[in-house]
């Protein structure tokens, strides 16, 4: 009898469907030889420091550094404190029991670190000894799970993978466990978290805010020109930028007596634009911020259902490429969807060209090639999948087409003594912008066409105008430019030798960002403005206390995923990058514990309810500094955010001055004032309206 873990019930039953294991069991199927059961993420964690015998935060205990550390089953909060997830009891109970029952093991976890690192863990608590074997897919079709099984290979040879995801799990406990807990202990109140790609994340996102608030906008002009020839309208630039207006409008008035331009230099050079490559998860969550304003999170959510439903394969790829052997496959995919009335479009344009093997590389594959889709053309998805799955699909059909050709053309025009610019653009071969209707990713990029232009050349100016504009300040992040940014962190470094080294590492990985990001909103260290991220008052205290220590440092993270891809790969040792992990934690928890946090938006209110204790104001919370008394106050009623004064006019005067815009649930707006009895119990008091006189 043979035992298989997958990760989730879904893949599960596919698995033992294919197995002939179709006989339903609690936590497990059963039938041919096999006994197929599932992980629910992960089971099996690193203990808390509470396990170690360390309760609550204690200066005198950090840093935290276990030896050896301890695995437990994972915990869920309940009141004040963490126990056992009974469900996740329950299923590694049954897994023992599988295990227990079986000869060996065939490991189907997600093929990557965490999916590798979910397996271990377990096998680790159980003290399990039993020989096992590694189903390594990258879909979840029928064919490639049966391809999967005649292809086992030995678990031995993911001993790398192994390391790697363990040395990344231990590194994040001692950051994580002792620099939260050393900042929390050093503020005196309240919670703070920090982490070994959440802090530098933070970091980007604050720096990024401080850049754009302290731009100084400039305002310069330039002269615009009209022009016509050849039944053709065009228009020029001034090269200079006037900070001036009244030089601006002389100037303008000159030129507007001179009445032509001369053609002063006449350049065109041809422009040959590859097709983009696959999908990578990253790839494919920055594209669907952009284009559908999803998540991250949403994003990947969205792409593991359609790998459970078979409609993709793995989606938690950092590949762009496919292995030569897979190449023989593409054109059955790009036949397959001929019959998605989306694409129809899209595949008339690929249909009888030949296709760019630009996308095949066996040394850039991963742990999983890009993001493709799969022979089972989907029906009957949501609306948010539909977008999902046309993305990658389009993309596919993008990456096999021909180059895009341009002729881009630069002249150069002289009224007077002042030089004005134009550029053209004309498209000689559409190539894969056809498919995508799109042909620049610059909206400030011309695309309209030029009549023929030459040196010498007389150009009547049609209109004359000055134009005023404005320099502008870095963009705010949004989710997509922030995960970008994570994937390019070494780019930012400063050191030039660094950046040599670190220039294709990002912090996180593909298959973490989301939830690092989702991580800072929950933490209440960022939050959304429309389409852009911006730090909260609490994550621009913690940037401040950070900003200039090693937490916060984007090119020691890169550096740290380097050394993990060299322990994935076997070319570092994990031993040393722990010793190394434990250096640094210690010399964190030491920096931290010296600061201290000043909150400018700290009132010096008595709570209500207890009489005797001070509140905390938070961003989304007022609450008593006492945990036993337990008075929260929530600062979003009905879509309007309580300010500072509206706080402290509640809790001193027991009513709010009247607030207008709340909503109700039917989404009609109304204006009340809060009140407050002796309890600490709030309630609407709703304003008196004024009778009309007849």
């Amino acid at each position: 009898m043979k035992a298989i873990i997958a990760e989730k019930p879904s893949a599960a039953r596919e698995i033992a469907t294919l197995l002939g294991a179709t006989e339903k069991r609690d936590g497990y199927l059963t039938g041919n030889g096999y006994e197929v059961t599932w992980a629910l993420g992960h089971l099996v964690t690193l203990a808390m420091p509470e396990d170690y015998g360390v309760q609550g935060f204690q200066r005198e205990a950090l840093p935290i550094l276990p030896d050896p550390f301890l695995l437990t089953v994972r915990k869920i909060k309940k009141d004040k404190s963490y126990v056992p997830d009974s469900g996740a009891l329950k299923q590694l109970k049954i897994i023992e029991q599988v295990i227990g029952r079986c000869d060996s093991i065939i490991v189907a976890t997600d093929a990557g670190r965490e999916g590798e690192l979910i397996f271990r863990y377990i096998y680790e608590y159980l003290n399990c000894r039993k020989p096992f074997e590694r189903l390594w897919i990258s879909s979840l079709t029928e064919k490639a799970i049966l391809n999967g099984f005649d292809n086992l290979k030995a678990g031995s040879d993911f001993d790398g993978l192994y390391r790697a995801g363990q040395g990344r799990s231990r590194a994040d406990w001692l950051v994580g466990i002792n620099a939260s807990q050393a900042l929390s202990i050093a503020a005196g109140r309240g919670v703070y978290s920090l982490g070994r790609v959440q802090t530098p994340t933070l970091a980007l996102i604050c720096k990024r805010y401080f850049e754009n608030r302290d731009f100084t906008v400039k305002k310069y002009f330039q002269i615009q020109l009209e022009h016509r020839k050849d039944f053709v309208d065009f228009k020029s630039i001034s090269k200079i930028k006037w900070d001036d207006k009244k030089l601006a409008d002389d100037t303008l008035k000159s030129v507007q007596r001179a009445g032509t331009a001369t053609v002063t230099a006449v350049a065109n050079k041809t422009v040959t634009e590859q097709p983009p490559l696959l999908f990578d998860l990253t790839g494919l969550q920055k594209e669907a911020n952009k284009r559908a304003f999803f998540t991250a999170e949403e994003t990947l959510n969205i792409a593991q259902s359609l790998y459970e439903k078979k409609f993709i394969t793995y989606p938690r790829t950092g590949s762009k490429y496919i292995p030569e052997d897979l190449w023989t496959e593409i054109p059955l995919l790009v036949r397959a969807l001929e019959t998605r009335a989306s694409c129809k479009e899209a595949i008339e344009k690929v249909k009888f060209i030949r296709f760019n093997k630009r996308i095949v590389n066996d040394v850039k594959v991963t742990d999983h090639h890009g993001l493709l889709i799969t022979e089972k053309i989907p029906s009957g998805l949501s609306t948010n999948e539909n977008v999902i799955y046309d993305m990658i699909a389009h993309r596919l059909l993008e990456a096999l087409s021909p180059a895009c050709s341009k002729e881009m053309t630069d002249i150069g025009l002289q009224v007077l003594h002042y030089d004005f610019t134009l550029k053209g653009c004309k498209i000689l071969e559409a190539g894969w912008r056809g498919i995508r209707k799109n042909f620049t990713d610059d909206e400030n990029e011309p695309v309209q066409e030029l009549p023929e232009l030459e040196i010498s050349d007389e150009l009547k100016i049609k209109e004359a105008s000055v134009l005023e504009k404005k320099t502008k300040p870095p963009g705010l992040y949004t989710e997509a430019s922030l995960l970008s940014a994570m994937e390019n962190a070494g780019k930012e470094v400063d050191n030039e030798d660094e950046r040599k080294v670190l220039k294709d590492i990002g912090i996180g990985t593909p298959a973490t960002r989301a939830s690092i990001i989702e991580t800072l909103f929950k933490r209440d260290y960022i939050r959304r403005e429309k389409k852009t991220l911006v730090p909260t008052e609490k994550g621009l205290q913690v940037y401040g206390v950070v900003k200039d220590k090693r937490i916060a440092d984007v090119a020691m993270t890169a550096e740290w995923e380097m050394i993990l891809q060299k322990i994935e790969n076997n070319e570092a040792d994990a031993t040393a990058f722990h010793k190394d992990m434990e250096a640094f934690a210690t010399s964190v928890t030491r920096e931290l514990l010296d600061v201290s946090i000043v909150r400018k938006d700290q009132l010096q209110l008595t709570c209500p309810k207890c009489k005797v204790h001070r509140l905390l104001v938070w961003n989304k919370v007022v609450k008593c500094s006492d945990d036993a008394c337990g008075w929260l106050q929530f600062r979003n009623i009905c879509g309007v955010q309580l300010s500072v004064s509206d706080i402290e006019s509640l809790v001193i005067n027991g009513k709010t001055n009247l607030i207008k815009g709340l909503k109700g649930k039917s989404g009609r707006k109304f204006n009340a004032y809060i009140i407050m009895d002796d309890k600490g119990e709030t309630t609407f008091e709703f304003e008196k309206r004024k009778s009309q006189k007849k």
